[in-house]
């Protein structure tokens, strides 16, 4: 079992990393803020304009440690990683499948299958936990509608087709979300999904926890010798990790629209965290930012039962577990590649 390794997340522009014997040293204004040793990282995200020496990036490209740059909202600007990993038989029977539509449409299918019911049972759970009855129903109307996407994903091979039903998940689940927030709902409300920019606060809480999700699944798919740049569901175009998005499907309601309901339901997150600009968009603060982060890293610590393994497991192994297991199906190991189905 590979162990759960942290990622380093650098939120002070002023942040300066250097290389320190076998550690990174992290100081701001004179100041050293933390040492920690390179063995222990994972990843390294930087937000804004985090300085990184030449010497501390190639410390981390020498022990696989990626470091991501993100904007200070958290959209992607670039990563860097050292020389791919794993066999190169591996990457190539991956961009096989990925240029075959049939194998293609299989692993897409079992991804999407995954991620509706996953979010079936995040609709079903906040239907069960006291909700009134008319919002309930409307909750279980939704759950019921992916339980029909899920019986007609079973049947289905056909690429496009498993695309349309991934949309058609995606809009019942999205329907009812706003009904999942359950305080705060005059600062904190869900009318549709907006990314690019994000339009509300919960959007804009979504939009920067699934690019951490995209980081970390992103790492995991270079840990096992995959290129994140080659999906299935995700058609290829450059610049875009096609595969991590794949992966991503199946985790996003429970590591990322989860974590984002929690905390605001619990009020660990408050309406003066954000700030509007006048083009419309809703940024958060760093004090909100990073607030996010350490929720975002207590999730992962959170033990879940892994269906197929039958193990007990940190969440936060979950991507590393099932880019694992695509490998080996690849590889011809497995059949077929058995998505992540949460169980509560």
């Amino acid at each position: 079992m590979k162990r759960l390794l942290n990622t380093l997340f650098l939120t002070r522009p002023e942040a300066q990393v250097y290389k320190d014997g076998e550690c990174l040293l992290v100081k701001a204004e004179g100041q050293v803020l933390l040492r920690t040793p390179i063995h222990l990282l994972g990843g390294v995200v930087c937000l804004g304009r985090v300085f990184v020496s030449p010497q501390a990036l190639h410390h981390c490209a020498q022990h696989d440690v990626a470091v991501s740059y993100l904007s200070e909202n958290g959209r992607f600007w670039g990563r860097l990683q050292g020389p791919i990993s794993g066999n190169v038989l591996l990457r190539k029977e991956q961009y096989r499948a990925s240029d075959d539509l049939g194998r293609a449409g299989l692993i897409a299918r079992a991804a999407v299958a995954a991620k509706a019911a996953n979010c079936r049972t995040v609709l079903r759970r906040a239907a069960r936990s006291g909700q009134p009855g008319e919002t309930a129903g409307e909750l279980q109307r939704a759950a019921e509608a992916l339980g029909s996407v899920l019986e007609r994903l079973d049947a289905e091979k056909d690429l496009d087709r498993v695309r349309g039903l991934e949309g058609e998940a995606a809009a019942a689940y999205f329907s009812v979300f706003d009904h999942l927030i359950t305080q705060q709902k005059a600062d904190f409300f869900f009318r549709a999904r907006s990314r690019r920019p994000p339009l509300d606060k919960v959007n804009a809480l979504l939009s920067f926890t699934y690019t951490l999700l995209v980081h970390d699944v992103s790492a995991a798919c270079q840990a096992v010798g995959l290129d994140p740049q080659a999906g299935f569901l995700h058609r290829d175009r450059p610049g875009r990790p096609s595969l991590a998005l794949d992966l991503m499907e199946e985790l996003r309601p429970l590591l990322a629209d989860r974590l984002v309901l929690s905390l605001i339901n619990l009020r660990r997150i408050k309406a003066n965290g954000f700030k509007s600009t006048g083009s419309g968009a809703v940024n958060m603060s760093d004090d909100c930012r990073k607030s996010l982060i350490v929720a975002y890293q207590e999730r992962k610590k959170d033990e879940v039962h892994h269906p197929f393994l039958n193990e007990k497991m940190p969440l936060g192994l979950v991507p590393f577990i099932q880019a694992l297991l695509l490998a080996r199906h690849l590889r011809g190991d497995l059949d077929a590649y058995p998505a992540y189905f949460h169980r509560t």
